[in-house]
Parts: C-alpha cells; sequence; structure tokens
C-alpha cells in the first residue's frame, strides 16, 4: 500500500493562490437555510404529530450537512491528489530535461574540443605540408631518413581526417541531443504549468472546505441538542444513534457489495482498510500528529471498557494503515486518514472536520471497528489473516 501525505493539507508552502477563485457546494446540494428556530422546536411538542413531523424534519438536515460537508472535503482530497500527482510528473520530467541538456552541454563540449584540434592539426599541415615534402627530395637525404619523414606526414594526414570525421559525429550528437533536450524542456514547462494549475485547485478546494467546517459543526451541535430536546434525551446520545443508523446503512450497502462481488467470481479484491463505519461525533480540539493521535485513541480505548491488549492491537492496525496520519491518502484506492476510510467522505458522518482532524478520524474508526470486529484485536486478526491486508 502506497500511503502519500494529501496535498491539499501542506499546500501553505509557497504556493501562490492569489488568483484562486474560492470553491462553492457542489451543484447536487442545495444548500439549507430552513433550519428550525427553537421557538420551532418548543412548538413542535404540543402534539406527537408535529413532534414527528420535527424531529424527522431534523434528522433531515443534519443528513443534508454530513452529505455537504462529505462533498467538500472529497473534492478537497481528490484536488489535493492530482497535486501530488503532477507534482510527482513535474519532478521527473525535470529530472529528464535536466539529464538531457547535460549530455547535450557535454556534447557540444567534446564537438568544440574535436573541432579545435582539427583545425590546429589542419593548419599545421597547411603551413609545413607542401614545403616540407618538396625539401625531403630536394635535400638529399638518405632513404631511411626520407622514408620516416615521409611516414610521419602520412601518419599527420590520417590523424587530420580521423579529426574530422570526430568533430562532424560529435557535433551531429550534440544537434540531436541538443534537439531531444529542447523536447524535454518543453515538456518540463507544461507540466509545471499544470502543477501549478493543480497547486491553485487543490488550494481552493481546501478553503472551501476548511470554511464550511466551522459553520456545519455549530449548525449541526444545535440540531442535536434540538433533537434530544424533542425526544427527551441528550445530544450526544443522538448523535450516538443517528451515527449508529448511517453505520448500519453503510454496513448493508458494503455487505451487498461483496455478496456481489463474490457472486461475479472476483472474490473481496479490497487492498484498502475501513469502509463504512459511525462515530462519537466531532470534537472541537484539533488532533493531528500521530502521537497525540494514539494517546487521543488510547482513552478512547480504555473509555469503552478495553484493556491494553486491545490499544496494542489498534496501534499494529493502524500503524500498518496510515502510520497514525491524519492526512494519509492511499493513491491507488483513494482511503484516507488514520483508519484508511475508503472513500473518506464516510467519515463526514463522525464530524464535519473529518479531513484533518483526527481525533473525529478515531472516533469513527473505533466506531466501525465496534460494529464490524468488536473489537481492535478482532479487526487486527482478519488484517492479518487477509492478503493484500484490510479489515
Amino acid at each position: 500500500m502506497r500511503l502519500f501525505v494529501a496535498a491539499a493539507l501542506v499546500l501553505s508552502a509557497g504556493v501562490a493562490t492569489s488568483a484562486v477563485a474560492p470553491l462553492t457546494a457542489s451543484a447536487s446540494i442545495a444548500v439549507r437555510t430552513d433550519y428550525p428556530s427553537w421557538d420551532d422546536v418548543n412548538a413542535a411538542k404540543a402534539n406527537e404529530a408535529t413532534k414527528a413531523a420535527e424531529v424527522q424534519n431534523i434528522t433531515s438536515l443534519i443528513g443534508d450537512l454530513q452529505q455537504q460537508a462529505a462533498e467538500l472535503g472529497d473534492v478537497a482530497i481528490q484536488k489535493g491528489n492530482e497535486y501530488l500527482k503532477a507534482t510527482a510528473a513535474l519532478q521527473s520530467a525535470t529530472q529528464v530535461a535536466d539529464t538531457a541538456r547535460q549530455r547535450a552541454d557535454d556534447a557540444s563540449t567534446k564537438a568544440a574540443e574535436a573541432k579545435k584540434q582539427f583545425a590546429q592539426l589542419t593548419v599545421e599541415l597547411y603551413r609545413s605540408g607542401g614545403n616540407q615534402t618538396a625539401n625531403l627530395f630536394l635535400s638529399g637525404a638518405q632513404a631511411d631518413t626520407l622514408l620516416d619523414q615521409l611516414g610521419t606526414l602520412s601518419k599527420l594526414t590520417q590523424q587530420s581526417a580521423r579529426l574530422s570525421a570526430l568533430a562532424t559525429s560529435t557535433q551531429n550528437l550534440a544537434d540531436t541531443l541538443n534537439s531531444q533536450a529542447g523536447v524535454a524542456e518543453s515538456a518540463r514547462a507544461q507540466l509545471n504549468d499544470a502543477a501549478e494549475q493543480a497547486a491553485a485547485d487543490a488550494t481552493a478546494a481546501q478553503q472551501a472546505a476548511d470554511a464550511e467546517v466551522a459553520t456545519q459543526q455549530a449548525q449541526s451541535d444545535v440540531l442535536f441538542a434540538q433533537l434530544a430536546s424533542l425526544k427527551d434525551t441528550t445530544a450526544a446520545v443522538e448523535q450516538q444513534y443517528q451515527l449508529g443508523v448511517e453505520a448500519a446503512r453503510q454496513a448493508a450497502e458494503l455487505a451487498a457489495a461483496k455478496e456481489a462481488a463474490a457472486n461475479a467470481g472476483d472474490g473481496n479484491g479490497n487492498d484498502s482498510s475501513a469502509e463504512v463505519g459511525g462515530g462519537s461525533g466531532g470534537t472541537s480540539v484539533a488532533v493531528s500528529d500521530p502521537q497525540a493521535a494514539k494517546n487521543y485513541a488510547q482513552g478512547q480505548v480504555s473509555a469503552r471498557g478495553w484493556g491494553s491488549d486491545q490499544f496494542q492491537c489498534l496501534l499494529n492496525l493502524w500503524n500498518r494503515e496510515s502510520g497514525w496520519r491524519a492526512n494519509a491518502l492511499n493513491e491507488s484506492s483513494g482511503a484516507y486518514g488514520i483508519p484508511q476510510s475508503l472513500p473518506a467522505s464516510k467519515m463526514a458522518s463522525a464530524g464535519a472536520d473529518y479531513r484533518t482532524n483526527a481525533a473525529t478520524q478515531i472516533n469513527w474508526g473505533l466506531a466501525y471497528i465496534t460494529g464490524r470486529y468488536g473489537n481492535p484485536c478482532g479487526a487486527w486478526a482478519h488484517s492479518q489473516n487477509t492478503s493484500p491486508h484490510w479489515y
């Protein structure tokens, strides 16, 4: 499993975004504005029919908020992944272009040196070649001396011919390599433009998603409190209940998909990890670094009545899946986050800040594990017994 840091979460390192237009919510989700007031909620308690209708309305509003957060988050993660791929392509093209330019420069240097040597030898032959030949015949030199000198002159002529051929071939090679370097540089420039655009798109998507997180979480808190008031429970209980309902729905979808795949002869073929789940709701305190995430998870494991053995299984499982990085992205499958949710947006049921908050991801992941395997050691055993590993 190849994991990467989701680029949309780390684009602050020098990416120019002044020309980036803010993204809006997906067109498929109309932004609701008909949220009930507390007066509406209190009035609905007058009889069971109006109360039931308001419960249904609030439940629908909560679902819409979660779906909107999921869609915005998916776009942000997708754009971040596109930026990662564009950057990798640019780095590869830059290496090719640099290598091609270096080879072309080396060939040009060798061609210039060969031309220089040929020119020097040609001048020397021109200056002394004819006169030296005449002098040899007129000087009355001994035959052996004459033959030696003529041999030397012949060797110089042969060397000149070789240098001429070398100069021509090296220049031809240099011309070819220069042409190839030009093509490589053109490709690099195009990929550079693509990477810059991908960075801008990823930043815009990230900003759009981030802008909605606080608003949506605040509205969700109010809605859950209103729902609890109508049903004479607590907001925490209602969150757990609603997330449990969503987890059951997702689990049914997964079971149906796996059954269909098995009937088609495909097997499970799944190299991702968690695919469905619920959670205990988002947290207002963001947890992002791996050690802090582990500390938070250990507390949640203890709160569920599990022992240290279960926490060790969880450590093993999520070390393998993501290294406990909240922005870990599986490039091939799209699985995301500490529990490697596939798709990432399923974690929106645990909080709108699921892209960046490890605590929200952990809440979702533990709820998923509880519902599907009973405890972390059950999930770890399943992961160990599948190839490729998944849970």
